[in-house]
C-alpha cells in the first residue's frame, strides 16, 4: 500500500489575511453592547505572537489523493487533524475564541460563550477555550463557556482539559438536554441569553455571547478556498462533496472563493460544483434542492421487504435504495430541519453545478472496506469495525460520492474533492455532563449557581 504524504498548512495562521478579507466581504460587524442579548465582539483577531501561534497550532489542514472511482479522481480535504476534536469545527471555534481573547485584551471585559450544539461544535469550542488557557492568553475568570447538547450526542463529548480540572469545570459547564426534540437546544440556549444577559452582566460582571451566528463560521471556512488555491487550484472540472446539516462549510468555502476572485487570485469560471450528502433523519437540504420544499412528502415511498427485514425503493436515485428505517438517524450530528441556508446553497448549485444525495447506514457499511482503504492511502484511519464509529461524516460523504457516481449524477471526468469534516471512534473517555436540563429554570440553576 502506498501512503501519500498530504500537502498541509495551518488554515488560520497561513491565511489570516483571507479570514480578515472574508469578514469585510460578508459585512460582519460587532453586535450589541455588553450585557445585552445581541452582544457579539468585533471580528478583530489577536496579533500572531508566539503564544497566539501556539493557540492556533491545532488548525492543521491536509490535501491528498484518495484513489479513483468510476472514472473520477477522488481527493481528500482533511479537516480532522486536531486530536482534541477530529472535526472541522476546530477552525471556526479557534477563530471565535481568538475574537473573544482580543475583545478581552482590549476592553478588560469578562465573557461567557453560550452555545447550543449537536455535539462537535461544543467539543471544539471547549477544546479552543482550553487551548487559550494553556497558551496563557486568558484565564477562566476572563473567559468561560456553557455548552448545551442533546442527550442523543452524549457519546461525542470527550473528557477534556476543562472537565479534568475542578476549577475550570465549575465555570465551563456541559449541560445535557433531555427534551424530546434535539433541536430544542437552540431555543433553550437563545432563551437563556435573552432572559439573563442583563442579570449576569449586572450581578456577576460577565457578558454572555450567544455564538450561533452563520458569520461566525463562514469567515473561518473561507480559508478552505485559500488552501485549495494554494495547493491544488480548481480547473473547472471539479465537484466538492460534503456531508451537511446546514452546509456552513460550503457557504464559507464560497465566501473564500468570492474573496479570491475579487482579488484576481481565482477564476470565476473555475468555481467547482457541489454535492450535498445527508441522511434520512434530516434530508431537508436535498429535498429543498430537488423539490423547492422541505416537505417530507417529497421523499420516496419505501416498501418493507419482509424476507430481508429492510425497506427498499427504486423511484428516486438521490435516496437510499435500501435502509433499516425510512426515518433513520445515521448520525445525530446532522439534526437541523428547514435550514435557512438552503436558499443560498440552492442558488450556488444552480449557478455552478452539483446535486444532492441521501445515504443510509446500510449503504455506508457496504462501502466501508473501500472507504477504509482510500483513507489509509491518505494516511487516515478508520477502525476495523464500523460499529466503533462515533462520527460518520467522512464515511457519509464518501458513500454519497460513490452512490452519485454509480447513479450517473456526476459529470464524466470530474475530480471530486471530499471535505473530510469529521471522523472518530470509541477511543476516548466520554465526558459526564455537569447537569441535565430541560427547562430554562434548569439552565439558570446549573449556570448561575456556579457564579
Amino acid at each position: 500500500m502506498t501512503v501519500t504524504t498530504p500537502a498541509t498548512r495551518n488554515m488560520i495562521t497561513d491565511y489570516y489575511d483571507v479570514i480578515a478579507s472574508a469578514v469585510r466581504r460578508c459585512g460582519a460587524v460587532p453586535g450589541d453592547a455588553p450585557g445585552t442579548p445581541g452582544f457579539a465582539p468585533g471580528f478583530d483577531l489577536p496579533e500572531l505572537t508566539p503564544a497566539v501561534r501556539e493557540f492556533y497550532a491545532a488548525a492543521t489542514v491536509g490535501w491528498s489523493p484518495l484513489g479513483h472511482y468510476g472514472g473520477h479522481d477522488l481527493t481528500m480535504l482533511d479537516l480532522t487533524a486536531n486530536p482534541g476534536t477530529r472535526t472541522t469545527k476546530t477552525f471556526a471555534s479557534l477563530v471565535i475564541v481568538g475574537r473573544a481573547v482580543e475583545h478581552i485584551r482590549r476592553t478588560g471585559e469578562r465573557l461567557c460563550i453560550v452555545t447550543p450544539t449537536s455535539g462537535n461544535k461544543g467539543v471544539a469550542l471547549r477544546d479552543s477555550v482550553a487551548r487559550a488557557y494553556a497558551a496563557g492568553l486568558v484565564t477562566p475568570e476572563q473567559l468561560s463557556i456553557v455548552v448545551l447538547a442533546p442527550a442523543a450526542t452524549r457519546h461525542k463529548f470527550r473528557h477534556d482539559a476543562l472537565a479534568a480540572d475542578p476549577a475550570t469545570r465549575a465555570v465551563n459547564p456541559l449541560l445535557r438536554y433531555t427534551g424530546a426534540d434535539p433541536e430544542g437546544v437552540k431555543a433553550l440556549g437563545r432563551a437563556f441569553v435573552d432572559e439573563y444577559a442583563g442579570t449576569v452582566h449586572d450581578k456577576h460582571g460577565v457578558t454572555l455571547w450567544y455564538t450561533l451566528d452563520l458569520r461566525n463560521y463562514l469567515v473561518a471556512d473561507a480559508a478552505r478556498a485559500a488552501f485549495e488555491a494554494d495547493v491544488s487550484p480548481a480547473t473547472g472540472a471539479r465537484w466538492h462533496a460534503h456531508a451537511v446539516s446546514s452546509a456552513f462549510g460550503l457557504l464559507g468555502y464560497n465566501l473564500g472563493r468570492d474573496v479570491l476572485e475579487a482579488a484576481g487570485d481565482a477564476d470565476p469560471a473555475d468555481r467547482p460544483g457541489f454535492l450535498l450528502v445527508q441522511h434520512l433523519g434530516t434530508p431537508d437540504m436535498v429535498l429543498s434542492l430537488r423539490h423547492g420544499s422541505f416537505e417530507r412528502r417529497d421523499c420516496p415511498a419505501y416498501t418493507l421487504d419482509e424476507s430481508r427485514g429492510v425497506w427498499t425503493q427504486d423511484a428516486d436515485l438521490r435516496f437510499p435504495a435500501v435502509t433499516d428505517d425510512p426515518a433513520e438517524v445515521l448520525d445525530p450530528t446532522f439534526y437541523t430541519h428547514r435550514p435557512v441556508t438552503s436558499t443560498a446553497m440552492n442558488a450556488l448549485i444552480e449557478r455552478h453545478g452539483g446535486d444532492g444525495v441521501v445515504v443510509s447506514r446500510r449503504e455506508c457499511v457496504r462501502r466501508y472496506p473501500a472507504a477504509r482503504q482510500w483513507l489509509a492511502n491518505a494516511g487516515l484511519s478508520l477502525p476495523d469495525d464500523p460499529e466503533r464509529l462515533r462520527e460518520w461524516s467522512i464515511l457519509m460523504a464518501l458513500t454519497g460520492v460513490c452512490n452519485a457516481v454509480d447513479r450517473g449524477l456526476v459529470p464524466a471526468g470530474y475530480e471530486i474533492v471530499v471535505h473530510g469534516t469529521g471522523s472518530y471512534c470509541d477511543d476516548f473517555r466520554v465526558a459526564e455532563a455537569d447537569a441535565e436540563v430541560s427547562t430554562l429554570a434548569d439552565v439558570v440553576a446549573a449556570v448561575l449557581d456556579q457564579r
